[in-house]
């Protein structure tokens, strides 16, 4: 064959490279302490995608002109083809030197036929070829390209740019506060202490075998000391009680966990140096707190050295009947815990019969700050402190009954609430909050039970 087209050698010229690819991505998060500031300063760096095409730079004008030189070439040959003309400076048919036509043999006329055929195939697909060429160009002169550096944000917060190891750095810098800074006064956490949103149901933990434990207290410590020389009675796991009915109680029963506590096996039966009034002590750092039988005198009962640690009267605190809960029980003063620290619940004269709520030195009684609310204490069944808020329980022996009223003593205002609280078994005397366990402790009826709490955000 004279004259033998290969337009494979063509296609193979017009082999187009895919830009763009997105590089294998990783992520890394380091952290450093600046020695300047004690500050530290955390860095997230992520693999930036490899550049876009189409972009103005050097490398990328040169594929473009490259691409447009081969396209133009293409076409030059696809007319030349579609047009007769000859290729490499040969025609397979054309007129003799005397002027008359050459004609060529038969057999060479049927394979000029198939090479016809052939030929006008290939050249319908150059055709698609150039007009594929044609879009991809198009799209490689409208692609945008993104910026060579870009920086965000005030200096010494954040940072994003992309420099020449294509990676982008994302840069902040966070002060470190220490724990205790958020802590109120005394150490305690108080995230998430917000208003009481709900109570659960009773849990059943011991009943009571005689008519002494009709009612009375029972706690354990939220805030137990450290340290070995506290012995094992003194864990946050240890749990205390005391039954409250009879003229001269003076025992507290110690048990070593919940489960003891729970098959009536007590560790040791402390004897106090002076009877107790009623179900208003409470359980706080080691010492139990409770009021002298007929006084407004506060005792604290250090239990790591059994004895009287301190003494305090009360100012003007109602005892002994003269403002109880409407439940009676001579329940004049009732003591309570919370994250805040240790309160006294009662009433005085001059409030005419209102609650009195004040705050006490753990150590010495003394009464540092107090709040008169609008609620009569012989109206409500009892009450409880919690995130330094009261809460008053509105019926001791209604089965199902609510929480009715809390006071904040932080913005000096109270309202009505209804959260609903039940008594199972319809004669509760005493209801306290242990805040390390978010549980309210009652005495309902000779049962010792708990609750499960739900408070809200702070």
């Amino acid at each position: 064959m004279w004259l033998q087209l290969s337009v494979t050698v063509f296609l193979s010229s017009f082999v187009l490279t895919s830009y763009g690819q997105d590089a294998e991505r990783g992520a890394s998060l380091g952290r450093s302490i600046n020695p300047r500031d004690g500050r530290c300063q955390y860095t997230f760096t992520v693999a930036a995608l490899a550049e876009p095409t189409g972009c103005p730079h050097a490398a990328a004008a040169d594929q473009m002109e490259g691409v447009l030189s081969r396209l133009g070439l293409l076409e030059a040959l696809v007319s030349r083809l579609v047009g007769g003309q000859r290729v490499g400076g040969t025609s397979r048919t054309g007129p003799r030197a005397d002027g008359s036509e050459q004609v060529p043999p038969q057999g060479e006329k049927n394979q000029l036929q198939r090479d016809k055929e052939q030929l006008s195939g290939r050249v319908q697909e150059l055709l698609r070829l150039v007009e594929q060429l044609g879009a991809e160009a198009e799209t490689l002169r409208q692609k945008p390209c993104p910026p060579d550096q870009a920086d965000h944000g005030p200096s010494g917060k954040a940072a994003l740019r992309v420099p020449d190891s294509s990676y982008q750095e994302m840069k902040a810098e966070v002060t470190e506060v220490p724990a205790s800074s958020l802590l109120p006064e005394g150490g305690h956490n108080i995230t998430g202490c917000g208003e009481l949103v709900s109570v659960g149901e009773p849990l059943l933990h011991r009943k009571a075998d005689s008519i002494t434990g009709k009612y009375g207290v029972w706690f354990q410590d939220p805030e137990p000391p450290q340290g070995p020389a506290q012995g094992p009675l003194y864990t946050n796991r240890t749990v205390w009680r005391i039954d409250a009915v009879g003229k001269d109680v003076r025992q507290l029963f110690a048990y070593e966990d919940a489960e003891q506590f729970s098959r009536g096996f007590p560790l040791k039966v402390l004897v106090l140096p002076e009877p107790v009034e009623s179900t208003g002590a409470t359980l706080y750092r080691g010492a139990l707190y409770y009021q002298r039988r007929r006084s407004r005198t506060l005792l604290r009962y250090d239990l790591a050295s059994e004895t009287l640690a301190a003494r305090r009267d009360l100012p003007h605190a109602g005892f002994h009947g003269q403002n109880p809960y409407s439940w009676g029980g001579y329940t004049d003063i009732d003591l309570a815990a919370d994250e805040l620290g240790l309160w006294a619940i009662y009433s005085t004269p001059r409030a005419m019969g209102a609650i009195v709520v004040s705050q006490l030195d753990p150590q010495s009684l003394a009464v540092r700050r107090s709040w008169t609310t609008g609620v009569r204490k012989n109206t409500v069944a009892n009450a409880f402190m919690a995130c330094g808020r009261l809460y008053t329980v509105a019926s001791y022996s209604v089965t199902n009954t609510t929480l009715n009223h809390v006071y904040d003593t932080t913005t000096g205002l109270g309202r009505a609430i209804a959260v609903p609280f039940r008594n199972k078994y319809r004669y509760n005397s005493m209801v306290d909050y242990n805040h390390a366990q978010r549980k309210l402790f009652a005495w309902d009826n000779h049962h010792m039970t708990s609750y499960d709490i739900t408070l809200g955000r702070r």
